[in-house]
């Protein structure tokens, strides 16, 4: 990932890197399994081995993914074309987002109401609904009242509207635009600066103005890579990130974990906080990323055949996530009526990881229908952002 240099395997696999779509499907199915709480499988997942999880991952991808999807096209003449095309995208996570609301609680209710378990209906956030109908109603619609588990689709709507901004100037002025960035996330931080919820107190659960800076370091890192430049092999950098990831993986198996924050510093500098992406988590995912940008066997692991399952599964993110997300719901019912054991687990967890699977396959199939829908596929399909179907340009040998 640190030369641009084609190699044998490359060419026989084709044009197509399909690193990030590998990457992406293991955070999807990664969320998966950590949606249905309780499983054994859930004690297994990268949350358990350091501080950040799929969503940091997911991220930092889709900063990625824009770079390479827009990268080039936003320049004087088609800079209104890219941005209304990722405002469309925006708007169609704003409605994927409600359909998915209404149907996991639908769900909730349907088991509350026919297996008679009407403690169904005041978990996930689904009490207030039933307390204060029409505000709960506004706020959902308005993205103020937020189911548990499903609250990753606001806050990629909210990057992809912001998006154009942040090409623009990371395009120009990369240095500055990462300061500014990283001072709007350290400021959000600090004085708790979120969007409100709506009607209950609190903020959104992932804080778009926190997040936005882990999604403009993967916009510039690759902006930077698509004009010729290298993520440098650094000994101590390297070293370092090893350092902290394995450092990690043992302080969240030590007592030292739990504590909110460290030295009375702010939660945001000290502490562990999702919300406001705390310094410990953004450090641990970019460290993680830099191991596998700049460790060749590492890399080259996650870069296979375009037609291998993982790659096609990662390629079709978003009707995957949605379908991956009314399962995972479907089965915290399943595993609330019947907590079941091993066997139980692994049947509810195979069985959604399978049926996301075949969804992939099965549009990857409907998309390769007919020869011109093959050549459109070869000409639009080379990478898609993070739930955004946006094209991946090819790089022989790194991001």
């Amino acid at each position: 990932m640190t030369t641009p240099v084609p190699n044998d395997r490359d060419k026989r696999i084709g044009e197509r890197d399909t690193r990030i779509d590998v990457l992406r499907a293991l955070a999807l199915l990664t969320i998966f399994v950590d949606h249905v709480p309780g499983t054994v499988f859930e004690n297994w997942t990268y949350k358990n081995f350091g501080f950040s999880d799929a969503a940091e991952a997911f991220v930092l991808l889709s900063g990625i993914s824009v770079a390479l999807a827009y990268g080039t096209k936003f320049k004087p003449g088609g800079r209104l074309l890219a941005t209304l095309k990722m405002w469309r995208r925006a708007g169609v996570l704003y409605i994927s987002h409600i359909v998915i609301t209404m149907v996991v609680i639908a769900l909730f209710c349907a088991a509350a109401l026919f297996v008679h378990r009407p403690e169904m209906l005041t978990m996930i956030n689904i009490e207030p609904l039933m307390k204060n109908t029409p505000q709960v109603l506004l706020g959902i619609v308005t993205l103020g009242h937020q189911l548990g588990y499903n609250n990753i689709l606001p806050v990629y709507a909210a990057l992809l509207l912001a998006a154009p901004a942040f090409v623009l100037f990371v395009s120009y002025r990369p240095v500055p635009a990462l300061i500014v960035s990283g001072l709007l996330w350290l400021v959000a931080g600090i004085w708790q600066i979120a969007p409100p919820n709506y009607p209950e107190p609190g903020f959104w659960f992932l804080n778009p103005l926190s997040w936005q800076f882990l999604f403009n370091i993967g916009l510039a890192a690759m902006l930077h890579v698509k004009r010729g430049g290298r993520i440098p092999v650094n000994p101590w950098l390297l070293g370092a990130a090893g350092i902290y990831v394995v450092g990690a993986a043992i302080w969240v198996h030590s007592p030292l974990w739990g504590q909110i924050t460290w030295f009375n510093l702010p939660v945001v500098i000290g502490g562990f906080d999702k919300t406001f992406l705390s310094l410990p988590r953004l450090l641990h995912i970019l460290s993680v990323s830099y191991l596998i940008v700049v460790l060749p066997a590492v890399s080259n692991f996650f870069r296979v055949r375009p037609d291998n399952p993982l790659a096609i599964l990662g390629k079709r993110s978003l009707p995957v996530f949605i379908a991956g997300t009314l399962l995972a719901m479907a089965a915290q019912v399943l595993k609330l009526i019947n907590p079941g054991g091993l066997a139980y687990d692994t049947l509810l967890i195979a069985a959604g990881i399978a049926m996301q699977l075949a969804l992939a396959l099965y549009l990857e199939w409907l998309a390769g229908l007919g020869p011109s829908s093959r050549a459109k596929a070869v000409r639009e399909e080379p990478a898609r952002a993070p739930f955004g179907a946006q094209p991946l340009p090819a790089r022989a040998g790194g991001y």
